[in-house]
């Protein structure tokens, strides 16, 4: 491999030749070997990055033209979009266990657009701490970078694959208007419900938690650049702040604004933990959701069996034929990961001490897992499981029909202890209900009849 000398104030660094980081970039990936190639900075954070690198570059060259000049602003835009596209993705090596302010990975950021720039000028006139940093901080940028990746995120992945279920849903109630079968607590044979109201509740919960991401989404949108070390601003010009907020608002079409107090913006996540508390709660119900759809599709003899899923592969290496729920598995898990996300991001953000929070790499790393895996667990799980969910009408009938809390119905004409008995009696003999009540003396079997009627009972 050929080498380049790079240097920094600390010194010279031999660095890969056709890699686009300097000096700090090649320390921290000499002494933070903890990862490396798995655990590396987000993909979304990098591309948060390029945005707000770009935005800083249009609001200094508009504060301070006299510095960042318009060659200068015009190479580190260009430099940003391959940023932002990708392009330049190969040239961020940093793993998340780094620095707990994200400095490594904004000084990488720093280098590979200087060095870009510098690139297509075809001269050495950008410097990564002067120009691309300039009027920041590491300190205000990787909290900026955290929450524009979140909201990105929220907004373009994760909620968009949840309105396509919530879709399928809402159309899978209407084909299953009226189809009328067991309901179940505890595990439990309960009373009647339709199949509709069943996936009714499913349907509702999401868009509930559609509600609370969006909530969620609101306090995120307010932006630490202009913060700079501590807080208070220091070497960036007067009207920074709100200048660098709207050019960010304007490159994503996010309702971005700066944060009203750095002081708060640079120490404090709470509006991460918040939103993780959102997501977490979409993971919750998409464990219940999933669960629901296994144990419905149980069997297909000895289960439930009261609905159909698709058939995606063979199940087993040694039982021919088996057929498995393994789309409700593959999001089961990610709900489960998405759980224990939870707990790191808000131990992580108990860390906020003083002027600064130290582990914001953990904290990003695993907000930014949960959105991704939730979102790709969700898009899969509707188009490969849920648009393919059938009733088992025949089955659905028949467990009714078998169920011993119809006995219900007869409450208003038996009373509940007659009731009861009627249903121990059915169990214990195993016979109808109706059966069982006229041989209690309870009522006729003309009069059950005229009284008992499963499908009016949703």
């Amino acid at each position: 491999m050929e080498y380049r000398i790079e240097h920094d104030s600390m010194g010279e660094m031999k660095v890969p030749a056709d890699r686009l980081w300097a000096a700090q970039t090649q320390r921290s990936c000499e002494n933070f070997r903890i990862g490396v190639g798995i655990e590396t900075m987000p993909a979304e954070i990098i591309h948060a990055f390029g945005i707000l690198k770009k935005a800083a570059a249009i609001a200094n060259h508009q504060l301070r033209p006299e510095k960042m000049t318009a060659e200068k602003c015009d190479a580190i835009k260009a430099a940003c979009d391959e940023v932002t596209d990708g392009t330049l993705l190969g040239h961020f090596p940093l793993v998340v266990w780094q620095t707990g302010s994200g400095t490594q990975s904004n000084m990488n950021t720093n280098e590979v657009i200087a060095n870009r720039g510098n690139q297509l000028l075809g001269k050495t006139l950008l410097h990564p701490n002067d120009d691309v940093n300039m009027s920041q901080s590491s300190n205000d940028t990787y909290p900026t970078a955290i929450h524009i990746a979140a909201v990105l995120g929220l907004e373009d992945k994760l909620l968009p694959a949840v309105e396509l279920l919530i879709a399928t849903l809402r159309r899978l109630e209407e084909e299953n208007e009226g189809i009328v079968k067991s309901g179940r607590t505890h595990l439990q044979d309960a009373t009647p419900i339709t199949f509709s109201q069943e996936i009714s509740g499913w349907r509702s919960s999401l868009e509930k938690d559609v509600e609370l991401i969006r909530l969620a989404v609101r306090p995120l949108c307010e932006l630490a650049l202009g913060g700079t070390a501590v807080g208070t601003g220091l070497n960036a010009p007067a009207g920074f702040a709100e200048t660098v907020a709207a050019e960010v608002a304007t490159l994503t079409g996010k309702p971005f604004v700066t944060a009203q107090n750095k002081f708060h913006a640079l120490t404090s996540k709470d509006e991460m933990v918040f939103a993780h508390g959102a997501v977490k709660a979409l993971a919750c119900d998409m464990m219940k959701i999933a669960n629901d759809v296994r144990w419905l599709a149980s069997g297909p003899r000895d289960g439930l069996g009261e609905i159909f899923i698709p058939e995606n592969e063979p199940g087993s290496s040694i039982m021919p034929g088996k057929v498995n729920p393994t789309q409700c598995e593959a999001v089961t898990m990610v709900a489960a990961q998405v759980m224990g996300n939870d707990v790191t991001v808000g131990v992580a953000a108990s860390q906020g001490n003083f002027e600064l929070n130290v582990f914001m790499p953990v904290c990003a790393y695993n907000f930014l897992q949960s959105v991704r895996l939730l979102a790709e667990a969700i898009v899969s799980f509707n188009n490969n499981c849920a648009v393919g969910i059938k009733a088992n009408r025949e089955k659905m009938h028949h467990n009714l029909h078998n169920s011993l809390m119809l006995v219900t119905a007869l409450n208003p004409y038996i009373g509940y202890e007659n009731a009861a008995k009627t249903a121990k009696k059915a169990y214990k003999d195993n016979i109808s209900l109706k059966e069982a009540c006229v041989e209690l003396g309870f009522l006729t079997a003309e009069r059950f009849d005229e009284v008992f009627h499963p499908e009016e009972m949703v």
